[in-house]
């Protein structure tokens, strides 16, 4: 199912300008387009629209060791609350910890990438609030997490 996710800004890249009035179109678990808001709108008339307040972008690459809470499960999620949708391999040795990552379906790479939004790429994307807080994250296309 397309979903249309917008929000005031949209940053392309992490650490990129944000622009106004932009969104991401989301297929499954890729981006279909990344553009203006209108244009987009337009061209897709009648697919969901997800409207997150303050600033949408590409998910965060967590580069380090997870971090510490009582299960593997409990640990990825502290994750996803932050707006991470990918990690990686060198800190997954554990199993039950690996196991928990596959679920959640956060990406694992082998070397850092610098995250972003691109037509064909796979739909992990983080909406933050003027603060940093994380509102949402979306993990292949899906929502694996929104702030109440």
């Amino acid at each position: 199912m397309r979903t249309l996710h917008t929000a005031p800004l949209l940053r392309r890249e992490r650490d990129g300008e944000p622009v106004p009035e932009h969104a991401v179109l989301v297929d499954g678990d890729r981006v279909e387009a990344v553009g203006p808001l209108a244009e987009l709108s337009e061209t897709y008339a009648g697919v969901r629209v997800r409207r997150w307040p303050g600033v949408l972008g590409p998910g965060l690459l967590h580069d380090g060791p997870l971090p510490a809470a009582p299960t593997p499960r409990e640990r990825v999620h502290t994750l996803l609350r932050s707006g991470v949708t990918a990690v990686l391999a060198e800190h997954l040795a554990e199993p039950a910890l690996r196991a928990a990552v596959d679920r959640s379906d956060l990406l694992v790479l082998p070397a850092p990438v610098v995250p972003s939004l691109h037509p064909g790429g796979r739909a992990d994307l983080s909406a933050h609030d003027a603060d940093g807080a994380c509102i949402a994250t979306v993990a292949a296309g899906r929502i694996v997490h929104r702030r109440a």
